[in-house]
């Protein structure tokens, strides 16, 4: 008797997961008792229908869109995981108006950007590899050169790539970095740093006028590997002229054709790309690369703005070589998070 009274408690007054499920199941059965016998739940809402069906569009269709007012395609795609957060939005309207019909519409651009981004949310990171790269763009106007210098060797990268370096930076990140790394090249404003012995460094022409990329060759105990850092022209976001991109696109067909036309087999690209995996006008590099954020990371690992993060243009892409895990490094004195990566050279 005792016994049974002890488990009617539990069930009927307790407050873990069977109660709290008991509760929400109540909460459903009272919201639909208040729709059954509506007649208009499958005619109000279709304002919010017609905007659900219009989004799960625009994210299906994305790469049609196009570029040519204001590189409209290449805007939306930069930004395109944020659409996500007007699936909620528009399922609170839905469900506010009472709409059956625009309920059953939000399930479509949920289910596309699911189809999308679903395989980011979870985590592919995994043990082992025998090389770990990192890239930052440390910002020209970084209030503190040494402790950026300082933050990122301690990621415990082997081979480092920085960005955005000034004339008058170079020779403090060259002292900073001394002690970790035996070799280091600068190229115009992109500089290498590594434990490994550096060969085969050149400016690589990318039609700017001025050097913001370069090429080595890093000789790493499992064997040579070509290393590429670029530093992408910016991109603008103007009412008049729209996403203005049309240096970085030129630069990014530039610096495709040199990976494509190098003899090395495995290569790496480590810099600040300007722009995201989505952004077709990064199809000359990207289609020919692996993103080591979307074969071993975990989420979106979004590196810019430092202070709220809203788009991953800081990349590591990988040719020839399988990555083992990839994060986003914590905040510098830069406006650029850094990124790493840890690679299996041995495998392919």
């Amino acid at each position: 008797m005792a016994q049974q009274a002890y488990r009617t408690e539990t069930v009927d007054g307790g407050s873990g997961p069977g109660r709290r499920g008991a509760g929400l199941r109540r909460l459903a059965r009272r919201v639909l008792a208040g729709w059954r016998g509506d007649p208009r739940i499958w005619r109000r809402g279709l304002v919010t229908a017609a905007a659900a069906v219009l989004l799960a569009l625009v994210m299906l269709l994305h790469a049609r869109i196009p570029n040519r007012i204001g590189n409209l395609g290449s805007l939306t795609e930069t930004f395109l995981p944020w659409f996500g957060l007007l699936v909620p939005v528009l399922l609170a309207v839905a469900l506010l108006r009472r709409s059956a019909t625009a309920l059953i519409a939000v399930l479509l651009p949920a289910l596309v950007w699911l189809n999308l981004f679903g395989g980011l949310l979870t985590g592919k990171q995994a043990a082992g590899g025998d090389l770990t790269v990192a890239t930052h763009n440390v910002n020209a106007d970084n209030p503190d050169p040494v402790g950026t210098a300082r933050d990122v060797a301690a990621s415990g990268a082997d081979v480092l790539a920085l960005e955005e370096l000034t004339s008058s930076a170079v020779p403090v990140y060259e002292r900073a970095l001394a002690s970790t790394y035996r070799y280091h090249a600068v190229q115009g404003t992109v500089g290498l740093w590594s434990r490994y012995p550096l060969s085969g460094v050149r400016p690589v022409d990318i039609r700017l006028g001025w050097v913001r990329a370069m090429r080595a060759t890093v000789a790493t105990p499992q064997g040579e590997i070509a290393v590429y850092v670029a530093h992408l022209p910016s991109v603008r976001v103007k009412l008049a002229a729209g996403f203005t991109a049309r240096q970085r696109d030129t630069s990014a067909d530039a610096l495709g054709e040199a990976i494509a036309d190098e003899r090395l087999r495995r290569v790496i690209l480590l810099g600040d790309a300007n722009g995201t995996m989505n952004d077709r006008a990064l199809n000359a590099v990207t289609s020919q690369m692996r993103s080591t954020q979307g074969a071993a990371g975990s989420g979106f690992g979004f590196s810019w703005p430092a202070s709220f993060p809203m788009a991953r243009i800081d990349q590591i892409l990988v040719r020839g070589i399988e990555p083992v895990s990839s994060w986003s490094l914590p905040a510098t004195g830069s406006d650029h998070l850094p990124v790493a990566a840890r690679l299996d050279l041995t495998r392919s």
